[in-house]
């Protein structure tokens, strides 16, 4: 699964620099070419916010899981008359 996340947003920062490529060229009188690239950096930004946001809960949940074992360590070691620094 983090594999095709990490695929999708690697899509999405490649696309993401074309449009700044395209954005270079186009001229400020060319509205319709204007408006267009508006809606491509929009829909981009989207993408990008939306996997960001899932690597931030998966963080979160190796946070959690990380906390976790690290109770059960000290809890293990606690029940065997060890200390854990």
């Amino acid at each position: 699964m983090r594999s095709e996340a990490k695929a999708v947003g690697d899509a999405l920062l490649r696309r993401l620099r074309r449009l700044v490529a395209r954005a270079a060229t186009v001229k400020g009188s060319d509205h319709k070419q204007l408006l267009a690239l508006l809606d491509d950096v929009e829909t981009t930004r989207r993408g990008l916010l939306k996997e960001c946001a899932e690597v931030e809960g998966e963080m979160r949940q190796a946070t959690v899981r990380t906390t976790a074992i690290g109770a059960y360590l000290r809890s293990s070691q606690a029940g065997r008359g060890k200390r854990h620094n």
